[in-house]
């Protein structure tokens, strides 16, 4: 990752953040970097929503759960439409799964981790940005999407294959989530000029993303992932991080854009170009309309 030096910001200290007026959707916050996020944000008095599987934080004051099944484009659509779009300051998209050793299909024909980790975002975005208020809130920003996935890494995918027809690699199928998730940002950034939209590159944290691949609770994903937490920040450093930038004024102009987990800018990755950025996301439109999962 190259670093964008032309962003500069004032870090205020996660404690001396209220948040009381904020409004805040978490898609995928029931474990790892979203959960973590969530947590961070209702301690400073945000009312927040998770939506994901499995919710463990019942107990936490000012977070509500929506169960929901992120590898169908139809329950991402619903979702979209009952978590109130209009009402929203920050819609978060948290990391998804990494796709499994051998190809797995959703009941709507997608490759599942295309669909879970970045499909089920385009289709929420698309239902939830012409909805979204046009004024700014009492923070004095207009409302914010954050797209968690890997920008600046240089992956441009196999966009004539995103579905994984022609044939299948882990990660190749991966990349074509992480070029998709960056190319949505420049994107939306120009379709939807009432909301501000960034992408966030974690790197690699110990999180439960990698289990599709490695096998849940296996012995191979309890040493990889003990190494990877030796060494790198954990979910609850990153959200103390990051949790300040989300709602720095700094942001506000600068749509498109790109963060790593020091909260420094980065650039886009190398050929993720604006026209580049436009056919992927139309190529993913058109994947979804042949599937019959476009509205």
């Amino acid at each position: 990752m190259k670093r964008d030096n032309s962003f500069e910001w004032h870090e205020s200290p996660l404690e001396s953040l209220a948040l009381e007026a904020l409004k805040v959707a978490v898609i995928g916050g029931t474990n790892g970097l979203g959960r973590a996020i969530a947590l961070q944000l209702a301690s400073r008095g945000a009312h927040v929503i998770v939506v994901g599987r499995s919710f463990k934080d019942s107990e936490v004051q000012n977070i509500s759960f929506v169960q929901a099944d992120l590898s169908s484009m139809e329950v991402a659509r619903q979702i979209a439409q009952q978590i109130a779009p209009e009402t929203l300051d920050i819609l978060l998209f948290t990391t998804g799964i990494f796709a499994s050793t051998s190809k797995q299909v959703t009941a709507e024909g997608l490759e599942r981790d295309l669909a879970v980790s970045y499909l089920n975002r385009l289709v929420m975005l698309n239902e939830i940005a012409p909805k979204l208020r046009r004024t700014k809130n009492s923070l004095g920003f207009k409302p914010r999407v954050f797209s968690m996935g890997y920008p600046g890494s240089g992956e441009l995918g196999t966009i004539d294959d995103l579905n994984q027809e022609n044939s299948y690699g882990a990660i190749k199928a991966h990349m074509n989530t992480v070029a998709g998730n960056e190319a949505l940002v420049r994107v939306a950034a120009e379709r939807y000029p009432q909301l501000n939209i960034y992408g966030l590159n974690p790197g690699i944290v110990r999180t439960n993303i990698r289990d599709n691949l490695l096998g849940e609770n296996s012995w191979k994903s309890y040493i990889i992932e003990g190494i990877i937490g030796w060494f790198t920040q954990t979910p609850e450093q990153y959200a103390a991080k990051m949790v300040p930038l989300m709602v720095a004024p700094e942001l506000e102009k600068r749509s498109g854009t790109f963060y790593n987990n020091k909260a420094q800018g980065i650039l886009p990755s190398e050929g993720m170009t604006p026209n580049y950025a436009a056919s992927y996301v139309e190529a993913s439109e058109e994947l979804l309309k042949s599937k019959g999962l476009a509205k």
